[in-house]
């Protein structure tokens, strides 16, 4: 894997006379997990996409640039929303289906070692139809795992999973992607607290920044720094914007 290049987001957004966010300036230092936090609407989600290079509706006007001026396609790897796994796959051919689009062999030994990690090894032969919300999710999560890039985007990761599972799956992705540029948009502050090195609010007027905890990362659910990080993050997500 490449040095990962920090990134940054600078302009504003529009799907034709609504405007979606901006102006605006996101930057993603290189090697860290930022957290992207705000209501739902007001265009996390859309900024995402734009950096994933993936959103043929909305009009951006600005500038989307890595600090080592290299172009960011092939360099990333995206975590949407949905699962966005292949019915007609088995769970082993979901979580290889990149390096089957591109034409690669399928590393399979590592494959079934990742699907261990997010506690699915037993699930490797059944279809999508088979598992529940929180599997799939898991499969979406070892496939981007998978992929092994230098800067990775993730939207509502562990949205479908409960509490211990995605304490479980926060812990193997902050351990997984060190050393990677992340993006990762999540409603929960909790998971903000315990994961961001950076962590931003995104409002229908522009972002704020969030002093995060200084322990690294992942920070035990239960360190008061972390706490009082989500406390303050709850605080301002309930303000007035």
């Amino acid at each position: 894997m490449t040095a990962p290049p920090s990134l940054t987001l600078d302009g504003c957004a529009r799907i034709g006379a609504l405007s979606v966010f901006g102006p605006l300036r996101l930057d993603l230092p290189a090697g860290r997990i930022t957290c992207l936090l705000g209501p739902s609407g007001v265009g996390k989600t859309t900024l995402l996409r734009l950096i994933a290079g993936v959103d043929e509706v909305t009009e951006f006007s600005g500038t989307i640039t890595a600090s080592d001026g290299l172009p960011l396609p092939g360099r990333m790897a995206l975590m949407a929303q949905g699962d966005m796994l292949m019915p007609w796959l088995d769970v082993l051919g979901n979580v290889t289906l990149g390096a089957r689009l591109r034409g690669m062999p399928r590393d399979i030994d590592r494959a079934r070692e990742m699907l261990a990690r997010v506690g699915l090894a037993d699930h490797a032969d059944k279809r999508p139809h088979a598992l529940s919300g929180g599997q799939k999710q898991r499969v979406a999560l070892a496939r981007t795992l998978m992929e092994d890039r230098p800067i990775v985007l993730l939207d509502e990761p562990f949205s479908a999973l409960d509490a211990r599972t995605r304490a479980q799956m926060q812990d193997l992705t902050a351990t997984h992607l060190a050393g990677r540029t992340v993006l990762m948009v999540t409603h929960d502050p909790a998971e903000a607290a315990r994961m961001g090195h950076a962590i931003h609010i995104l409002t229908e007027t522009g972002l704020e920044d969030v002093t995060p905890p200084a322990a690294p990362v992942p920070r035990a659910v239960d360190d008061p720094e972390t706490l009082a990080a989500q406390g303050r993050l709850v605080t301002r997500l309930r303000a007035p914007a």
